[in-house]
């Protein structure tokens, strides 16, 4: 199965570190053979992704700040002039104030309302659009999503409003770019130990809770999130669009713990 994306090229946004689960799909899918660029937002951030990147083969790297037109537009004239096509896309791009995910949801605060959703939600749209008229038939778009979004779960407050947009418009996106012969989908994780994951209140009980009652008593493992991403922007994955695809041990499943742990 080795080289199932042998020619075709790929832009990861959303490394943050190692151990980002964007990184997880951009070891797996340039282990498949695809070309890759990164984009990063600041210095900082760059000097993380600049070697990680590098180590895939990869030396096309963008600064980008989802929130600026210019910045966008910038980007990806860059990856038209430089590439001229697009087979895939990962959006691994969220943000709240780490002040607002803790205490209660009715607290959230106007401004960081709008913050979460115009970077968690709206740039998947903003950056699809961009993308499509260098994406040909069969490519992908691929966002990340989490179980919060239509289940409460502690401190994830206007995280998961955020995300339920997100999967949403998903939907939308799925059946706006499918007569283009453009998929898109998300992939939904458990909890996992990331620079973003941390930030969330309570987030050690969380993964503890959910590797304790998982069907598979695991949560995701990032290798096993990067391999659901080659599925989905393989051609293997041709027919399916508009999907959330569940990557959790199974824990969206459960009605409640397992008898062990009530």
């Amino acid at each position: 199965m080795a080289g199932l994306l042998e020619g075709k090229r790929g832009l990861i946004m959303g490394v943050a570190n190692e151990r980002s689960i964007a990184w997880g799909i951009a070891r797996a899918v340039a282990a498949e053979g695809a070309e890759l660029a990164f984009t990063y937002q600041g210095e900082a951030f760059g000097k993380r992704v600049e070697p990680l990147a590098a180590s895939v083969g990869a030396d096309l790297l963008v600064d980008v700040d989802v929130t600026d037109d210019a910045s966008l537009d910038n980007a990806f004239g860059v990856l038209a002039d430089r590439w001229g096509q697009l087979d895939f896309l990962v959006h691994a791009i969220a943000f709240s104030s780490k002040d607002e995910l803790t205490g209660r949801f009715i607290d959230t605060s106007r401004g960081n309302f709008k913050t979460s959703l115009e970077i968690s939600c709206f740039s998947f749209i903003d950056i699809a659009r961009r993308a499509r008229p260098i994406m040909r038939e069969g490519s992908t778009l691929l966002t990340l999503t989490y179980g919060g979004s239509n289940r409460v779960t502690p401190f994830y407050n206007v995280m998961g409003v955020a995300k339920a947009a997100l999967e949403s418009s998903v939907r939308y996106l799925a059946n706006d770019l499918g007569p283009e012969g453009i998929r898109v989908n998300a992939i939904s994780p458990g909890p996992m130990k990331t620079l973003a994951g941390a930030a969330i209140g309570g987030a050690r009980k969380t993964y503890r809770h959910t590797e304790a009652n998982a069907p598979l008593r695991a949560n995701a493992t990032l290798e096993a999130i990067g391999g659901t991403a080659v599925w989905l922007v393989s051609d293997w994955g041709a027919c399916t669009t508009g999907e959330v695809v569940m990557v959790d041990g199974g824990y969206h499943v459960l009605g409640m713990p397992q008898s062990e742990n009530i």
